[in-house]
């Protein structure tokens, strides 16, 4: 189905141009900067919404479609479209990214810069949701690097160069080897767009090596254990909205390229490996949830919680074919995969939440330690009441988003085995262990120091970032219906096309 409006490329192309726009004036105009910044990211926004609102709910087709040739010696084309699975993303983005403006209103070293960064990883990491030719999708895929390089490098903390440095080398080696996949599928089909490949059949020897591929690369993008170690010292040094963004849309990345390459490409390969991404999945989500219980800083507590529940996206994802194995009910395999599309959604929304709830406090008391806090509830009552909040949506909290996404991969679970299921289920009481115990040091008992006496309650920025993402967070967990409605029909359409087999 293709646009008359080119809206997926104003997506793409108008915070990157806004990003060379707010870098130029930062010098002349320092004033223009953080209120055309905000403008541009809200016009993003509002585009985004007109998708949602013209989306056809009923059909699994690519929608928004714009195509023209970009290099037509290797039959390369500027393809976008979208469906299902990948507007829910889109909109987190446009969200996340106009609420991590605002919370850099004020930074003062070099604020033209820094928000510039961030508009043009917005509009990279919308390509790469919108991206239905394989080697476009790479180009912005690998693209997203630089901006995130220089966030950490520029404005992090003091181990920002070996963050930064850890986070690329990790990034670019895992996405060395779908390159190279993409150009050994490229030689057999002599196509780069993404529909053509899903229809190549292969051989099951080469299914599994180029699934090995893929899974090195989303893997280390998730981040799956064990190749997860980059993500808690980037997100340690990371500024706030750093943090905000890798979290929310970054790791999400890792699981739509399952979703979009690995598992439709490669779908007997995928149903042959698939007790290892469940293992490894199951491995992220017990034994990273009691390391995130041993952390004291609670910028690493989060980061480790979030490796723990990307584990039910890559659980929810490859569920399916144990499913199917077991009982033969093609809709309950899609039940995996569709609360591993919630809980990236809602997952979204509650890291993102939890960093900038930290960043709250350490632009007051400059530490991120837990043991620096004690009794703040005391001092911030109406910042409390938001962060633990979103804390308890964090341990999955019925009512909130975090309870919605899990619930489905773990009835889900039951489907595929009993013992899948307890140990996907003991990520919630984990969950509540560090959420409540973090919650409880530093939020209630008597206030512990001076820094914490004389804390001053949410500023009216920070409100509404708060009331934004509670809305959210509460919203997604008691009606869920608008998401799911929005990717029904695109997870049945790809369960259907993932149980038939490819091989030649």
């Amino acid at each position: 189905m293709m646009s008359e409006w080119p809206l997926l490329s104003l997506l793409i192309w108008l915070p990157m141009l806004g990003a060379v726009l707010v870098a130029a004036l930062g010098e002349r105009s320092p004033k223009l900067v953080r209120p055309l910044a905000l403008g541009i990211a809200l016009a993003v926004f509002a585009l985004s919404l007109s998708l949602y609102a013209g989306f056809d709910t009923t059909t699994a087709a690519m929608q928004f479609q714009e195509k023209a040739v970009w290099i037509g010696a290797f039959n390369i084309h500027y393809h976008l479209g979208i469906d299902g699975l990948s507007l829910p993303l889109i909109l987190l983005t446009t969200l996340i990214g106009g609420l991590i403006i605002v919370a850099g209103w004020r930074i003062e070293d070099r604020p033209h810069l820094y928000l510039a960064s961030f508009l043009l990883l917005q509009g990279l990491m919308v390509g790469v949701f919108s991206a239905l030719d394989a080697l476009l999708f790479y180009v912005f895929f690998e693209a997203m690097l630089v901006p995130m390089f220089l966030i950490i490098g520029i404005w992090g903390g003091p181990n920002r160069i070996y963050a930064t440095v850890k986070f690329f080398l990790f990034t670019f080696f895992g996405s060395v080897f779908m390159l190279v996949a993409l150009l050994w599928l490229y030689l057999q089909s002599g196509s780069f767009a993404v529909a053509d490949l899903h229809q190549l059949p292969i051989a099951l020897d080469a299914q599994i090596l180029v699934f090995l591929a893929f899974l090195i690369a989303f893997a280390v993008k998730v981040p799956m254990w064990p190749v997860h170690t980059w993500l808690p010292d980037a997100h340690v040094e990371a500024p706030t909205g750093g943090s905000v963004v890798l979290a929310a849309v970054m790791l999400k990345i890792g699981g739509y390229g399952l979703v979009r390459f690995a598992l439709p490409i490669t779908p007997d390969a995928a149903a042959a490996l698939d007790w290892l991404v469940i293992g490894l999945s199951l491995v992220a989500i017990a034994y990273i949830g009691f390391v995130a219980l041993a952390q004291s800083d609670m910028k690493k507590l989060i980061a480790y919680s979030s490796i723990s529940h990307m584990g039910f996206v890559t659980l929810g994802l490859f569920l399916a074919f144990a499913i199917a194995r077991n009982t033969g009910d093609v809709a309950g395999a899609g039940l995996g995969i569709s609360g591993g599309m919630v809980q990236m959604v809602s997952h979204g929304f509650i890291s993102g939440a939890m960093f900038l709830a930290v960043g709250v406090l350490y632009d007051r008391v400059h530490s991120r330690e837990i043991s620096s806090y004690g009794g703040v509830a005391n001092t911030m009552p109406w910042f409390a009441m938001f962060a633990v909040l979103f804390f308890m949506a964090n341990s999955g909290l019925p009512g909130t988003s975090g309870f919605v996404g899990e619930f489905m991969v773990i009835l889900a679970a039951f489907q595929a085995s009993f013992w899948f299921a307890f140990v996907a289920a003991t990520s919630l009481l984990l969950g509540a262990a560090y959420s409540l115990w973090l919650v409880k040091r530093v939020f209630y008992g008597e206030v512990a120091s001076s820094a914490v006496a004389g804390l001053k309650d949410l500023t009216g920025r920070e409100w509404a970032l708060m009331v934004i993402l509670a809305a959210f967070v509460l919203g997604v967990g008691v009606w869920p219906f608008p998401l799911i409605e929005v990717m029904e029909v695109s997870v049945a359409e790809l369960v259907e096309h993932i149980m038939q087999s490819k091989l030649p």
